[in-house]
């Protein structure tokens, strides 16, 4: 397999701003039972929230970008799918960021209401809530995950990075697909300690491959 130093490392370089980004991304305010009240008041939690997810896109896109031409060669398919996957997710981040003004605009609305129209901006408000959670914790994690598993799919065969940590991957995604299933049948919520803990192996692998593409790279295999 080809392999270019120089990419492996910004590319484990993005996957580390879009971690940092994605903490960033999280908004308490809008997770809480009162959001409507609350986002207003804190406008500033909320904005950057947005502005850290949308940095997400360019960091999650630029990292199959920058991998695809090594892992071409491993397998074609499997390499275009493992990109298809990761514009894919690209798209649902960018309807999470346009989300989360929408809760602004509906808080503001709210305490211009009156008694007669609070109930229905409320129940919108539980709507929105609900479609950034199925956008973010459902849709958003499949897609990373599908790609992801293209992808440890082609180093597991080519052996660029050890076994160990493509095997790592496979379970991690495995678990965060479970977590997102649960969400998608209300069997637990994005706030609960369960899924927070489905989602850590994830997390830490993501990290540990992060360092490994920063430190060493690819293992280049003489033809």
């Amino acid at each position: 397999m080809h392999t270019n130093r120089r990419a492996t490392a910004i590319a484990g370089a993005l996957v580390i701003l879009g971690m940092i980004a994605g903490a960033l991304s999280v908004v308490p305010a809008v997770d809480e039972p009162r959001r409507l009240a609350l986002a207003p008041a804190h406008e500033g939690q909320v904005l950057l929230g947005a502005v850290a997810q949308s940095i997400m896109i360019p960091a999650y896109v630029g990292f199959a970008l920058l991998l695809y031409p090594m892992v071409r060669a491993g397998n074609e398919a499997l390499s275009l799918g493992f990109l298809g996957f990761r514009l894919i997710a690209a798209t649902f981040h960018f309807v999470g960021v346009i989300t989360l003004p929408l809760f602004l605009v509906l808080g503001q609305k709210l305490t211009q209401a009156d008694a007669a129209a609070a109930p229905g901006i409320e129940a919108a408000g539980e709507v929105l809530r609900t479609a950034r959670d199925l956008v973010n914790h459902v849709a958003l994690i499949i897609s990373l995950s599908l790609g992801d598993l293209l992808l440890f799919r082609i180093l597991w065969r080519s052996r660029s990075v050890p076994r160990w940590l493509s095997g790592w991957g496979f379970l991690a995604i495995a678990a965060a697909v479970s977590a997102s299933f649960l969400v998608l049948l209300r069997v637990i919520d994005v706030v609960t300690p369960l899924y927070l803990a489905m989602n850590a192996p994830l997390a830490l692998q993501s990290f540990v491959f992060a360092v490994w593409l920063m430190t060493r790279g690819f293992v280049t295999k003489n033809p």
